[in-house]
């Protein structure tokens, strides 16, 4: 089923060598009426293999094959499942620079940042290794004195998983390995434009132990249909999804047809707050990472730069021009700082976003424009005066664009950076503390960055307030949104 790429890009692996059938029970196998869908290489646009295009058919094959696997992996010894979990991380481990020539491949992001996505991705298996023999219930006497109140943690069941492609490692790893260790099998479906990074990983669970059925992973063009087909099959009990807050609200329809547990990580519209006293060497840094990890195809990426107007000149001609700067190349050209963005879609939407704010007033301080060479890529931006009104203050960015509004005071900020339907990420910037916990507290949002520019952590809870999502991955909340509790009056 491998199909050659039209050009050998610079990666050490044989691409003829990469999985492309469907993962399911433990054997790989073609779709069910034999058609594929190209994969295709941002960085030039050329198609790197093309992998089985799964039918709504298989997807319920996929599923009856995770409820087969159910029952004996949920009565797997707590720490035999420990175990396995941290064989998927050493395996990650011991091949992170494949894994990251391939990230950078199918995804197009600089190498650098793929390697940085290897190491995000495993670190899920270890923690929820640990995690996996700690879910621990209560016991209690009941107010009465009447009977003991017992509290235990039981996997859900089968599980379905739905991936974007930004993160094509990560975002898999976050939902597969607190569904192992809850004792869950799942059905994972990664997007279309970035397969080939779950395949391989598929392989890599299967040597370190994951029994047939556990895990399944299938590819296809039919999104909706087939993901529609497994939340109406009776035997799925959970969804977890990362991807757009549209897609999202249409799964959560579904789900209620048959009242499916859902984990929702949507979109995003990140506020990064530049205070007058902030260190502004710390806050040009912050920026860097919030804004450019992934090329800003992120949803934790800062969209919306708000400075406060002492150092609002001075804050944005440094990011221009430490922006302005950076080599945009090849994601796996070793010397790349910005890579591709994943389609010409992609470029053609930002480009818009540019162009309104551009029109409605805002200030072109580097970049402005996709760049013309083969590949979808898109320079390094920074926009000054950005109006409150333009539609890049109201979207999801997703690229490498920073969007510079100047505020006075603390509340005309907190007001604007509150100001929208999202509320995953924000990121504060100050040296007064006090400020600093005021500004996070008040911020509407699941997670904020105080004097940081990353906070993506394993061990921390990872999700949104708002449209932004529900539920939270990683930390122990991660294993308990795969968990049904269940309680039972006792006497003795």
């Amino acid at each position: 089923m491998n199909v050659a790429a039209k050009m050998s890009p610079m990666v050490s692996f044989d691409i003829a060598s990469l999985p492309t059938g469907l993962f399911i029970d433990g054997q790989w196998r073609s779709g069910g009426e034999g058609k594929t869908i190209d994969v295709l290489d941002p960085s030039t646009g050329d198609v790197i293999v093309a992998v089985a295009d799964a039918t709504v058919q298989n997807a319920i094959e996929a599923v009856a094959a995770a409820h087969k696997a159910a029952k004996g992996w949920a009565a797997t010894a707590p720490r035999k499942r420990s175990d396995i979990l941290r064989r998927c991380f050493e395996l990650m481990i011991e091949r992170k620079a494949m894994l990251a020539e391939l990230i950078s491949l199918e995804n197009g992001k600089t190498l650098s940042d793929a390697h940085g996505e290897v190491g995000y991705a495993a670190e899920f298996f270890r923690w929820f290794s640990e995690e996996a023999v700690r879910l621990n219930g209560e016991i209690s006497t009941a107010p009465s004195g009447a009977n003991k109140i017992i509290v235990e943690h039981q996997p859900i069941g089968v599980s379905v998983l739905v991936t974007p492609w930004n993160f094509p490692a990560a975002m898999a790893t976050r939902k597969i390995a607190p569904a192992l260790a809850a004792g869950c099998t799942c059905v994972l479906k990664p997007a279309t434009e970035t397969p080939l990074t779950a395949l391989v990983l598929a392989n890599l669970y299967a040597e370190a132990g994951v029994p047939a059925g556990v895990v399944n992973v299938i590819t296809t063009s039919k999104s909706g249909p087939a993901v529609s087909s497994m939340l109406n099959d009776a035997r799925v009990r959970k969804l977890s999804f990362t991807g757009s807050t549209e897609v999202g609200r249409v799964l959560l329809r579904e789900a209620a047809n048959t009242v499916v547990s859902c984990s929702m990580e949507l979109g995003g519209n990140a506020p990064f707050i530049v205070f007058d006293d902030a260190d502004l060497d710390a806050a040009i840094e912050g920026a860097m990472i919030a804004k450019m990890r992934n090329g800003g195809e992120a949803c934790t990426a800062a969209n919306r730069f708000y400075v406060q107007s002492g150092i609002a000149k001075e804050f944005s001609r440094r990011l221009a021009e430490r922006m302005g700067s950076m080599k945009v190349a090849v994601g796996y050209d070793a010397s790349a700082q910005c890579g591709p963005l994943i389609n010409p879609k992609a470029v053609e939407r930002i480009a818009g976003l540019v162009g309104d704010a551009k029109a409605r007033g805002a200030i072109v301080l580097t970049g402005g424009g996709p760049l013309e060479r083969q590949g979808f890529y898109f320079a390094p931006t920074v926009l000054s005066d950005v109006p409150s009104d333009s539609e890049i203050s109201s979207e999801e960015i997703f690229g490498p664009v920073a969007a510079i509004t100047t505020f006075t005071t603390e509340d005309e900020v907190v007001e604007l950076a509150n100001g929208t339907e999202y509320g995953l990420i924000s990121y504060v910037y100050t040296k007064d503390l006090a400020r600093g916990l005021r500004v996070s507290e008040r911020m509407d949002s699941g997670m904020v960055g105080l004097n940081r520019g990353l906070v993506s952590d394993p061990a921390a809870p990872f999700g949104g307030t708002k449209q932004s999502g529900l539920g939270r991955e990683g930390a122990h909340h991660g294993i308990l949104e795969f968990c049904e509790t269940k309680y039972i009056a006792a006497s003795w």
